[in-house]
Order: structure tokens, then C-alpha cells, then sequence
């Protein structure tokens, strides 16, 4: 069984999807869908702990060995990864389930399909297989988006399908390059052909500039993230809160190619660049989440928030840097989540003044101190998950370049999140106002209420677990930060050696 356990995360939910097409009646789906994804949290359980062990599994897909075939590569990152997605594709699942699966057709099919890509992007060892896993990603998405119709939904999805397209010519136009270039795509194959002389760096150095282009336009980086907050918060509430995970397939896809490819051979590839889009980034999103006009919308700019964050980390190069901020994406991408979850329960619960930052009829008590802790977790207050994991990246960045201008702008937003989300919290939550229409009646769907409630139960109970947690992160940007035993588990050892003395 530990043999196919690399390809299982993939297949559960490409199963399910095939499963759910053959059905007709909705509530099949609705159980195959919600069956699929538990089986998938427990068998990426698994195979996290599994990948503690510290050992590459490689999963050859026909039998051919890497370079020439298709492989998967399962190491503590892609197990933590398709972990989190799991989590979160249960409990996104889980509020759709309630209804919002019902407002057009096919939802149930192509949330497994969306599953599968995410799964697929963070376990590929191939960069055309991961081109091929970000298309049946983004196909899905495209269609989830406009779930439900309305205008809103449709502009945005014009504007992500045109924007994803270039990405995707751009995506094609790199592999070329390094195809022609390099004669391999598979990505332990590339970090050691760039070792050996015969190849022009010129074209090498352009269509990695090419691929990290596509990478950071997938996560939003400034100036390449003004579509984010508008399409993120026109998405339905369960759609949104798996598009949180999204932005992290290009910044984990990125921290790959940064330590297995680009650090041994172009080391100053990233240099100085990123860091300055990364804070312009971070600035770009606080005053989008001071502007913030309801919890939706305050919710996309946090996720973008979070991604010109996180995308300080691959310019660094620094285990301890890549450490903290694992322990951030966790955070941050579930307290994403969790925020347009309860965006959607708080608007069914407040008539026409819905999740809009203005008077409104509190809603029930539950609620008010969900917001209570996510906002709390969110503006990285002690003793929750989002102040430790701030203060770990702040820690780490201490003595990197540029650190006082990181430092100050990592504060500067984080207080601005704490005064918005006290401001929006009192008009949301605390100020009664009578309006013309009286809100719904009846209880919340118990799917819904857990669903929610999961989510934002997440800060506390990362924070109760966060010794160990900090400890696997650790353990995983070292691995990470050890390119030669990726080459010597996907190729050989004869090959790491090679890759290793190129570095030194």
C-alpha cells in the first residue's frame, strides 16, 4: 500500500468526480463528494506521517523512471500541502453542501477536479506535468466562479480567464525554452543539467524568468494582483474559500524551483526584486483591507495580504525563513478560508444589509464570537496561531537584507488589520439598526455552522499545537533547503554528487 501512496491523493477525488458524473440525483454527489474528501484528509494524514520519516517516495507512473516518465515526488512539503487542501476541500465542501451546490449544475464533479489539481500541482516532481495539473486547476475554477450567475461573477471571470490564459502562454513559452534549452523538464533533471557546461545560461536564465513570471502572477504579486481581491470576492463563499489555497500553489511552486533549480546555478535570480514587489505587495493589500467596504471583500485583500508575505521567503534562500513561513501559509490560508465562510452565514443572517460593514442586525451570538477569535487570529493577536506566526517570520527576517524596511512595513500592516477589523467588527457585529426588510428566520444549516465553525476553530488549535507543528516546519524547509537529496532521490546519487559539488 505505501507503494501507491503517492498517487492516492490524486485519485480519490478524480474517482469521486467520474462517480458524481454518472449520478443524476443530487444528493448521490452530495455523498460521494463528502465521502471522497474525508477519505482524502485521512489518507494525506497518512501520508504526512508517512513523509516524516524524512525519505523521497517516488511514484513512476508506468513504470518509467524519472527523467524520461511522468513521477510524483512526495516529501514533508507536498504531504503538508495536500494535507491542507484536504482540510480545507472538506470543510468548503461541507458548506456547499447545504444549498449552495444547487444553484446551477455540475458543482459536485468539478469541486473534485479542482481537488485534483491542487493535489496534483503540489506532487508533480515534472514542470509539464505541474503546467498540465494548473490547467485542470484553473478549468475547474473558471466554472465554480461563475456558480451561481450573477454580473459580478461574470466580469470577474472574464478578467481571471484573460489573465490565466497569459499565464498559461507564458507558462508554455518557458517549458519550451527549458525544453529546448536543457532537453528535460523533469525538475531534478533540470537542477542537475544546469550544472553541466554545454548549455546556453542565457536562455536558461529567460525561461526561468519566464516560469517565475507565471509564479507569482498565480499568487498575486503586485503589480499582477489586481485581479485577486475583485474575483475572490465575487466567488461564492465555500468556491472562495478553496481559491485560498490557490495563491499558495505559486508561491510553494516557486520556493521549489527557487531551492532544488535556481540556488545552486542562478542564485541572484530573485535577488532584490522580489523583496521590493513583496512589500509593495503587503502595503497594497492593507489599504485594500482599510477600504474594505464588507467581510467578503475584507477577506480577499487578507489573502493577498498573506501572499505579499509569504513571498518575502523564496528571495531569502534561509531554512529559517522558509520555517516560519510554512507555519504562516497554514495559518493564513485557513484563516482565509474561514473568513469567507463566515462572510456567508453572517449575510444570510442580516437581511439587505447582508456582510456590508454598516448597521445591521446583530447576528447570532455564535457568530459574534467567531468573529471575535478569527479576527483576533487574523491581527495576530496573543495567544493565537496568527501572532506566533508573525513573530517567527519576524524573528527569521531580523538580520536579512533589507530587514528594517520588512520589519516595518510587516508591523505597519498588521496594526492597520487590527484597527480595520476592530471598526468593521463594531459595525458588523455590535451596532442594531432597524431595517425595512426583516432578516431570514430559522436556524443556520447545521452543514454551515461546522463548516465555519471548523475553520476558525483552526488559530486556536494551531496555536495549542504549535511546538510540534514548528517543529515539522522546520524539519520541512530543511529538506526543502537540500537540493542534492531531492536530485539523488528522483535520479540517483551519482548525479546529487555532481549538483552538490557545482554548489560548493
Amino acid at each position: 500500500m505505501n507503494t501507491h501512496a503517492p498517487i492516492l491523493p490524486i485519485l480519490i477525488p478524480f474517482a469521486a468526480a467520474l462517480l458524481q458524473m454518472l449520478a443524476d440525483r443530487l444528493t448521490c454527489q452530495r455523498v460521494v463528494g463528502l465521502l471522497a474528501t474525508a477519505l482524502l484528509v485521512l489518507v494525506t494524514t497518512w501520508l504526512t506521517l508517512l513523509a516524516d520519516d524524512g525519505l523521497l517516495r517516488i511514484y513512476a507512473l508506468g513504470d518509467w523512471p524519472a527523467p524520461f516518465g511522468i513521477v510524483l515526488v512526495v516529501d514533508r512539503l507536498a504531504a503538508a500541502m495536500t494535507l491542507l487542501t484536504a482540510v480545507l476541500g472538506f470543510a468548503a465542501l461541507l458548506y456547499a453542501s447545504a444549498g449552495f451546490d444547487e444553484r446551477g449544475r455540475h458543482f459536485h464533479p468539478l469541486f473534485q477536479l479542482q481537488l485534483v489539481g491542487l493535489t496534483g500541482a503540489f506532487l508533480t516532481g515534472d514542470l509539464f506535468n505541474l503546467f498540465v495539473f494548473f490547467e485542470v486547476m484553473l478549468l475547474a475554477s473558471y466554472t465554480l466562479l461563475a456558480h451561481g450567475g450573477g454580473l459580478a461573477r461574470t466580469r470577474a471571470g472574464i478578467s481571471y480567464v484573460v489573465l490565466n490564459l497569459i499565464g498559461s502562454a507564458l507558462f508554455l513559452i518557458a517549458l519550451g525554452l527549458l525544453y529546448g534549452t536543457l532537453g528535460t523538464l523533469n525538475l531534478a533533471d533540470l537542477a542537475h543539467r544546469l550544472t553541466l557546461p554545454g548549455h546556453d545560461p542565457a536562455l536558461a536564465r529567460l525561461a526561468f524568468a519566464l516560469l517565475i513570471a507565471v509564479f507569482v502572477l498565480k499568487a498575486g504579486l503586485l503589480p499582477l494582483s489586481f485581479w485577486l481581491p475583485h474575483t475572490y470576492s465575487a466567488a461564492g463563499a465555500p468556491v472562495a474559500a478553496l481559491f485560498a489555497i490557490m495563491t499558495k500553489v505559486g508561491i510553494v511552486a516557486l520556493l521549489r524551483v527557487q531551492a532544488i533549480a535556481l540556488t545552486p546555478t542562478i542564485p541572484d535570480l530573485l535577488d532584490h526584486w522580489l523583496t521590493t514587489l513583496a512589500i509593495a505587495t503587503v502595503v497594497f493589500a492593507a489599504l485594500g483591507v482599510l477600504t474594505a467596504s464588507r467581510l467578503r471583500a475584507l477577506a480577499a485583500w487578507l489573502v493577498l495580504l498573506s501572499t505579499g508575505t509569504l513571498l518575502l521567503t523564496p528571495a531569502q534562500a534561509n531554512a529559517q525563513v522558509a520555517a516560519a513561513a510554512l507555519f504562516y501559509l497554514v495559518h493564513s490560508t485557513l484563516a482565509g478560508a474561514a473568513f469567507f465562510l463566515l462572510a456567508g452565514v453572517i449575510t444570510e443572517r442580516r437581511g439587505e444589509a447582508a456582510d456590508h460593514f454598516r448597521a445591521g442586525p446583530p447576528p447570532a451570538t455564535w457568530l459574534q464570537v467567531a468573529f471575535l477569535i478569527l479576527a483576533a487570529t487574523t491581527a495576530g493577536l496573543p495567544p493565537f496561531s496568527g501572532f506566533l506566526g508573525k513573530l517567527m517570520l519576524l524573528t527569521t527576517l531580523r538580520a536579512v537584507p533589507a530587514g528594517t524596511a520588512i520589519w516595518s512595513v510587516l508591523l505597519v500592516s498588521g496594526f492597520i488589520v487590527m484597527i480595520a477589523l476592530a471598526r468593521d467588527g463594531c459595525l458588523l457585529i455590535w451596532k442594531p439598526a432597524t431595517l425595512a426588510a426583516p432578516p431570514p428566520t430559522g436556524a443556520i444549516a447545521w452543514q454551515r455552522a461546522t463548516a465555519t465553525l471548523l475553520l476558525v476553530a483552526a488559530g486556536p488549535l494551531l496555536a495549542i499545537a504549535a511546538r510540534p507543528l514548528a517543529a515539522y516546519a522546520e524539519r520541512t524547509a530543511s529538506q526543502l533547503q537540500a537540493p542534492g537529496a531531492y536530485v539523488a532521490g528522483v535520479l540517483g546519487t551519482t548525479m546529487a554528487t555532481s549538483l552538490r559539488k557545482a554548489a560548493q
